[in-house]
Formats: C-alpha cells, structure tokens, sequence
C-alpha cells in the first residue's frame, strides 16, 4: 500500500521558514517523481513543485520560484519542500503528491 506521511508545517510570521518533509513507503521510491501540492481555504488546490526520478529536473509554479526548493533523499524515502521567506498568501495546507495519491497533509499558517 503506498502511503505518505507529511510533517514539519506550523504557524510562522512573513518573511519565516519551515521545512516540509514527506515519508513515503510502499513503492520503490526512486522509480518515481514526486510533487507538492497545497490547497487555501476556500480555494482549489495548487500544484506547488514536481521533482523528477532522479532529481535532475525540477519545475514550480511561478508564485513559489526561488522561494521553495524541492529535493529529494532516496536512501530515506523522503521529499523536503523548504519553505523560505513565507508570505501570508502562502498559507494552506500542503500535500506530498505522487501520481494521484496523496498524504494527509501539513498545514503551513502564515501571520503578518
């Protein structure tokens, strides 16, 4: 069974960082690339960032580019998504999306 486990979201002042981590388990983890997604309340949700098999292509969506790096840990199973200079319209709740299987997700919570 695939499973993914998100962490590492909170509540955070603009401008702060934190750290998502997502622990996967169930398939072969590098035969696949991994995405982020989030969804604000009230809205739909956002692809936020995808990570190729072998890490070596990286793509985001315009509002996060140069903000979020995404990388990968084959030998932990783990996608990171780091969240830098946080901004208010960054808050949602963020989710480790591979194919169409997703986690529960981590809520990220950003105050002025």
């Amino acid at each position: 069974e695939v499973r993914l486990v998100e962490s590492g979201g909170g509540s955070v002042y603009s401008g702060g960082s934190l750290r998502l981590s997502c622990a996967a388990s169930g398939f072969t983890f590098s035969d696949y690339p991994l995405s982020w997604l989030r969804q604000a309340p009230g809205k739909g949700v956002e692809w936020v960032s995808t990570i190729s098999r072998d890490g070596g292509i990286i793509q985001y969506t315009d509002s996060v580019k140069g903000r979020f790096p995404i990388s990968r840990d084959d030998a932990k199973s783990t996608v990171y998504l780091q969240l830098n200079d946080l901004k208010i319209e960054d808050t949602a709740m963020y989710y480790c999306d591979k194919d169409t299987v997703r986690g529960q997700g981590t809520q990220v919570t950003v105050s002025s």
